[in-house]
């Protein structure tokens, strides 16, 4: 163990770019989501800890993207659809003074990217997708801290974060991989035994595969602790999000696949947990609460005080631990062999899953079909482009032929269901 690779997330090595006293600039990227509204949240409790220069989102909710930068007082705001521009610029005038400057507007499919490349402390990538490459790239190259919530970035396009990560550079930001990252700070990571991966369930927990079959959409939105966008949702009825939770474990932490292990528990009380050589196994505990992992993003090494909310230790409670059911919910074994795979397989995967749910959601695909159909792309994609000399265009390449071969076997599914 000690002569593996450097992990990428170490909690006992901290990077610092920007030494010295006042608050953190932070750019926020996704900040309309669930993920970057909370972060927002944070940073309005904690005015002498942060201080966001930047806001990046798609564009589908103007009003609030304008909201917040009147609130936090940015220097520049981007969105990926130029469209929105002029509704952007009314809204944001609608809410300055009169003389009082406008911020910067970025717009297009690379303003998120530039916005993680500008002047900051730490950049929140908190964008859903593997649009989030880009990003977190640039964010790396410019020197920021990365606080990163975009797991897909890290699937999609491991080598070339690694390449481009100095020791300490990111903090992870899941729920699941800052409670690794904290657990992992009480032992050298020679004294690790295992990582052990905490599921929810999602709402089918204890179903079987027969009695998936029929679900609907408004079924798996109804996710039993958590409150999440839609994809992120689906994803984790179907545990493609534990799946790739996974391989984000094994990218951050130089784990092997065999020594990560997926437990369900229900209550999502433990996070995650940590098992060490000589039969400890620390846990790390909070309630069901973004706030607490995005604090450890942006504060780390430091704590934010009251960042989340705390158990009341008077009380009982019951929380309880099962094995995952692999026959009904094989996603996580997928994902593992596809982050054993590595090179642009992973990219395929997460690409194929990001069609078939949209797909899911439109009624053109049942929900078993979702993993059917990624496992087949999978299989059908083959031997991968491996090792050091994967590129950008490499992984776009995967995911632009894995996103058409996905919608094509979508399309003939729906076609034999409608003649049946």
């Amino acid at each position: 163990m000690t002569d593996a690779p450097a992990p990428l997330a170490d909690p006992h090595l901290v990077y610092d770019p920007v030494a010295g006293d006042g608050p953190k600039d932070v750019v926020i990227l996704g900040s309309t989501g669930s993920i970057g509204t909370q972060a927002i949240d944070l940073v309005l409790r904690n005015p002498d800890r942060f201080r966001v220069t930047a806001l990046s989102a798609n564009g589908g909710r103007v009003a609030l993207l304008a909201e917040q930068a009147h609130r936090l007082r940015v220097r520049t705001v981007a969105v990926a659809r130029e469209d929105v521009v002029p509704e952007l610029r009314e809204a944001l005038s609608a809410r300055y003074g009169a003389g009082e400057p406008l911020p910067e507007i970025l717009a297009g499919p690379d303003a998120a990217t530039q916005a993680a490349a500008s002047d900051c402390h730490t950049v929140l990538n908190g964008i859903t997708g593997s649009i989030g490459l880009a990003p977190t790239l640039a964010a790396l190259e410019a020197g920021r801290t990365l606080a990163l919530a975009n797991k897909e970035s890290l699937i999609v396009g491991g080598p070339l974060v690694k390449a481009l990560a100095k020791p300490g550079q990111i903090i992870p930001v899941d729920s699941e991989h800052a409670a690794l990252f904290q657990a992992l700070a009480a032992g050298t990571r020679a004294d690790v035994r295992k990582l052990v991966v905490t599921a929810s369930g999602g709402p089918f927990r204890g179903r079987t595969r027969r009695e998936l079959a029929a679900v609907t959409v408004q079924d798996a939105l109804a996710h039993p602790t958590w409150a999440m966008g839609p994809v992120i949702t689906i994803n984790s009825a179907t545990l493609v999000n534990k799946g790739l939770e996974v391989i984000e474990a094994h990218l951050l932490y130089d784990i092997p696949f065999d020594r990560i292990e997926v437990v369900v528990h229900p209550q999502s009380y433990v996070h995650s947990m940590v098992e060490f050589t000589d039969g400890s196994t620390l846990a790390q505990a909070t309630p069901p609460d973004m706030r607490g992992p995005i604090a450890i993003g942006l504060g780390w090494p430091e704590r934010v005080p009251d960042a989340a909310p705390v158990f009341d230790w008077s009380k009982a409670s019951t929380w309880e631990f099962f094995p995952l059911d692999n026959e009904a919910f094989p996603a996580v074994n997928l994902a593992r062999h596809v982050g054993e795979l590595a090179g642009t397989a992973p990219a395929v995967f997460n690409a194929a899953n990001e069609e078939c749910v949209e797909a899911f959601r439109t009624g053109a695909l049942p929900f078993l079909g979702i993993i059917d159909t990624v496992t087949r792309v999978v299989e059908e994609h083959g031997t991968p482009a491996t090792g050091t000399s994967l590129t950008v265009p490499d992984v776009l390449e995967a995911e632009t032929w894995a996103r058409a071969r996905a919608r094509e076997l979508t399309a003939r599914t729906a076609s034999a269901e409608a003649r049946a």
